[in-house]
C-alpha cells in the first residue's frame, strides 16, 4: 500500500510541476528559461530527492543537452548564416519553387527534410534546413507553418523510426533485431506517416495559425542576398550535405568493419555529428565566403552575428534538459513505464504505449525508446514470434507522440517560428501526435504481412 502512495505521489507531483509550468509562462508570462528552473526545482523537492541532489541532476541534464546540442546548434547556426548572407539558401529555395511550384512547395520541405534527415539527429537537421523555411516562406508568401510544418515532420518520423538514429539503434541492441530489416520496414513506414502528418496536416492548420515570423529571426535567415555571383545549386548541395555524406561513411564504416580497426575510427571521428558539421563549415567559409568575393573581416563579422540570436534559444533548450533530467532523477518515468508493462496487451502495441507514456513524462524521444525497449524486453521473452524489428519501430513512434513544455525540441520550434506557448500545441505537438498515432497503425498494418 506504501508503494502505491509513492507512486500516486510520484505522479501527483509531475503533473503538478508541469501544469504549474504551464501556468507561470502563460499566465504570468515568466521566461521560459526561469519558469523551467523553478519547475524542476520544484519537481525535485516535493518528489523527496535528497537536497543536494536536487541541484546536481538539473545541472546534469542542463549540461547533458548542452554538451551536444548546444555545439550543434552554433556549428549549425554559423553555417545557416553563411549559407543565407551568400545566397546559397535563396539558390536551394528558388530551385525547390521551381521544382515544385508554389502551390506544392510545402511538399518539397518534407521530402527534403526526410532525405537530408536519415543520417542527421533532429537538431542537427533543424538548423541546417530552418533558414530554407524562412526564405521560402518570404519568397513564395506561403505561410510560415505550411511550409515548416511539413519540414519538421520529416526529420522528426525519420529520428524516431530510421537508425541510424540514437533511439532505434539502440533498440535494435535490446531487443535483438536486424539493421537491414528495420531500415527497411522504418521508411515504409515513415514515407506515408510523414505525409499524412506532414503537408496534409500543415495545409489544414495553417488556416488556423499561420505563423508570424519574428523580424529579427527572419532578418538573419532570409536575407535575400546582394551577392552577385550566387553559389550554384551543386555548390550549395554539397556543402550543405556534407555532413550527412560523412555521417552515412561512419555508419558504413560501422557495418562494414570491424570493432578496433584504424580506419574506423577514424571515420567514427570523421562523420561524429560535431566533426562533420565542423568540416561543414570550414567549407562553407570558402564556397560561401571567399569564393563570394567575402573579405576575412566580413566573414568574421558574420560568424559572431550569427550567435547573438540563438542565445535565448540555447538557455532555454538547456534548462528543458535539466527539467527532464529531474523527471528522470525522480524515479517519475520509471513508476509510468511499469504501470504500463502491468495491463495485459499486445507487445507491438505495449512497447508503443510504455515508450508513450515515458516520452510524455521525460520529454525525450532518445531516453522514451532507450527506456521503453529496456521495460519491454522482458515481457517478449514470455511471448515467442514477435517481430523484433517492428517492436523498434513501434517503441520509435511511443517516443514521438505529445511533445510538450519538458521538451528541448517543443521550444526550439516555439522560439524559432515565434509562436505562443498554446499555437505550439496546436501546431508541432498536435504534428508529432499525429506521427506518433498514424505510424502506430502503419506498424500494425505492417504486422499483419511480415
Amino acid at each position: 500500500m506504501l508503494g502505491l502512495s509513492h507512486t500516486t505521489l510520484l505522479l501527483l507531483d509531475a503533473l503538478i510541476a508541469i501544469v504549474g509550468l504551464i501556468v507561470l509562462i502563460t499566465r504570468f508570462k515568466l521566461h521560459p528559461f526561469l519558469a523551467l528552473i523553478i519547475s524542476a526545482l520544484f519537481l525535485g523537492l516535493v518528489s523527496g530527492m535528497p537536497v543536494d541532489k536536487v541541484i546536481k541532476s538539473f545541472q546534469e541534464g542542463f549540461g547533458g543537452v548542452l554538451g551536444f546540442v548546444g555545439i550543434i546548434l552554433a556549428l549549425g547556426t554559423m553555417l545557416g548564416k553563411m549559407m543565407a548572407e551568400s545566397g546559397g539558401a535563396d539558390q536551394i529555395a528558388r530551385t525547390l519553387i521551381q521544382a515544385f511550384g508554389k502551390e506544392r512547395v510545402q511538399w518539397s520541405m518534407m521530402f527534403a527534410a526526410f532525405l537530408v534527415g536519415i543520417p542527421l539527429f533532429f537538431e542537427i537537421g533543424f538548423v541546417l534546413l530552418i533558414p530554407l523555411v524562412f526564405i521560402v516562406a518570404r519568397r513564395t508568401g506561403v505561410s510560415l507553418i505550411k511550409v515548416g510544418i511539413p519540414l519538421l515532420a520529416g526529420l522528426s518520423v525519420v529520428h524516431g523510426l530510421v537508425p541510424p538514429h540514437p533511439g532505434p539503434l539502440l533498440a535494435i541492441g535490446v531487443f535483438g533485431a536486424d539493421i537491414g530489416k528495420t531500415i527497411l520496414y522504418g521508411l515504409i513506414v515513415a514515407l506515408p506517416t510523414g505525409i499524412i502528418a506532414g503537408p496534409l496536416f500543415a495545409s489544414f492548420i495553417a488556416r488556423y495559425v499561420p505563423g508570424t515570423p519574428s523580424p529579427e529571426l527572419m532578418e538573419q535567415l532570409a536575407h535575400e542576398s546582394e551577392a552577385s555571383n550566387l553559389p550554384s545549386f551543386s555548390v550549395t548541395l554539397v556543402t550543405v550535405l556534407l555532413p550527412v555524406f560523412l555521417m552515412l561513411l561512419k555508419t558504413f564504416a560501422d557495418v562494414a568493419l570491424p570493432e578496433g580497426h584504424l580506419v574506423r575510427a577514424w571515420m567514427d571521428m570523421i562523420g561524429h555529428p560535431i566533426t562533420a558539421l565542423l568540416l561543414a563549415l570550414l567549407l562553407s567559409l570558402y564556397t560561401f565566403g571567399y569564393a563570394r568575393g567575402f573579405e576575412p573581416k566580413r566573414v568574421f563579422r558574420l560568424l559572431e552575428e550569427s550567435l547573438a540570436p540563438t542565445a535565448a534559444i540555447v538557455m532555454i533548450i538547456g534548462a528543458g534538459g535539466g527539467f527532464k533530467q529531474m523527471l528522470v532523477a525522480s524515479g517519475v518515468g520509471n513508476v509510468i513505464g511499469q504501470m504500463a508493462v502491468s495491463a495485459q496487451i499486445s507487445p507491438i502495441l505495449l512497447a508503443w504505449l510504455v515508450a508513450a507514456v515515458i516520452r510524455i513524462a521525460t520529454g525525450s524521444a532518445t531516453v522514451a525508446t532507450i527506456t521503453g525497449a529496456g521495460i519491454v524486453v522482458p515481457v517478449i521473452e514470455l511471448m515467442p514470434g514477435v517481430n523484433r524489428e517492428l517492436l523498434v519501430l513501434a517503441t520509435g513512434a511511443g517516443s514521438l507522440i505529445l511533445s510538450h513544455v519538458n521538451d528541448a525540441g517543443f521550444w526550439m520550434v516555439k522560439q524559432y517560428f515565434n509562436m505562443t506557448v498554446s499555437e505550439t500545441f496546436k501546431t508541432w505537438t498536435a504534428m508529432e501526435t499525429l506521427l506518433s498515432v498514424v505510424g502506430l497503425l502503419f506498424i500494425l498494418l505492417l504486422s499483419l504481412v511480415v
